[in-house]
């Protein structure tokens, strides 16, 4: 398994961008599936987006068209583009490789605040 480490959190006023990293400790060829999940205080952690190591990308409907996943592999690295942010977007992301055992690894969270 790989250790994850999320970056590029932080606030932002509505309609703004952010984009956020999710560098992991070794190779994610062991992760044939990859995602990021959020969790507001109160609620239901649930799935943003994920892709497989084919490239294949699902995203949530409250989503769709505004953040864009993906994966290098050379940087062992996937990212979490998001546009048009919206305040409803405030929660910890967290991002998951998922390897071809189904075990997954978790990152720590970033902390991601859209102010109206």
């Amino acid at each position: 398994q790989v250790q994850l480490v999320e970056s590029g959190g932080g606030l932002v006023q509505a309609g703004g961008s952010l984009r956020l990293s999710c560098a992991a400790s070794g190779s994610i060829f062991i992760c044939n599936a990859m995602g990021w999940y959020r969790q507001a205080p109160g609620k239901q952690r649930e799935l943003v987006a994920d892709i497989t190591s084919g490239g294949n990308t699902n995203y949530a409907d409250s989503v769709k068209g505004r953040f864009t996943i993906s994966r290098d592999n050379a940087k062992n690295t996937m990212y979490l583009q998001m546009n048009s942010l919206k305040p409803e977007d405030t929660s910890v992301y967290y991002c998951y490789c998922q390897n071809w055992d189904s075990r997954r690894s978790w990152g720590q969270g970033t902390q991601v605040t859209v102010s109206s």
